[in-house]
């Protein structure tokens, strides 16, 4: 039973859906899984295990930023021998190819946090995905026809950005998106030689301004969880 998690052995599946709003995963419970079962409500972030398609799966709410989705993630790989972790969150446009709930498979994170300068004492680690996942989740939004964009995003610490032009300049260097987890979760999955993907649908545009509601970032990105599931359960654990 992990500190933060709190959940028996055996509760949570080896394949985790993890986005960081814990109403989201309620959602992703009751919508897409069967016999979903919460087996965490410390601090209110939720944690749900049911089956998709008779086969177990857990949804696991994990917060905002870097801090919270290593304390989360860390505690599943550690904790609980989670095999696959696939984050569907949200994330913000950086360049006018990108439209509102256009989805992003995020190859790679670049990051201003300072904890993988503290983890590798000044080096700079390059966070990536794992292929397998990145591969079949890329291959199924193929084969269902769903346009995907497969590039680099940009992991923030701070949601409201006092260098605008910093995020300006990692466009020019291929950046798509920005969101707040990716970088640690790639770390943590590479340190414990996990399998883990981001998917997220994009939420708000920096470019132009444009967004969508509360409401709709809760309970309407069903694209990228259906894509998600789909992508893990096409690898084996």
């Amino acid at each position: 039973m992990s500190t933060h998690i709190a959940a028996a052995a055996g509760d949570v599946a080896p394949r985790v859906l993890l986005p960081g709003d814990p109403l989201r995963a309620q959602w992703i419970a009751d919508t897409f899984l069967t016999e979903a079962t919460c087996y965490s409500r410390v601090r209110n972030m939720l944690g749900f295990t049911g089956r998709w398609h008779g086969e177990p799966v857990s949804v696991q709410g994990s917060g905002m930023g870097q801090p919270s989705v290593a304390i989360y993630a860390g505690e599943l790989f550690r904790e609980y021998d989670v095999q696959q972790v696939v984050r569907v969150g949200s994330c913000g446009a950086l360049t006018e190819t990108l439209s509102l709930r256009d989805v992003v498979l995020a190859i790679s994170a670049s990051t201003d946090s300072a904890m993988n300068r503290v983890r590798f004492e000044g080096l700079d680690y390059a966070a990536a995905a794992d292929f397998e996942l990145l591969r079949a989740a890329h291959q199924r939004a193929g084969a269902q026809g769903l346009e995907v964009t497969v590039g680099q995003v940009f992991s923030a610490d701070a949601f409201y950005s006092e260098r605008p032009e910093l995020l300006a300049r990692l466009v020019e260097y291929g950046v798509l998106a920005v969101e707040m987890e990716a970088s640690a979760l790639y770390t943590l999955a590479a340190k414990y030689g996990r399998r883990a993907l981001t998917v997220c649908t994009v939420s708000d545009s920096v470019v132009t301004g444009a967004q969508t509601t509360a409401h709709e970032r809760e309970q309407t990105f069903s694209e990228m969880v259906e894509l998600a599931l789909h992508a893990m359960f096409a690898v084996p654990l």
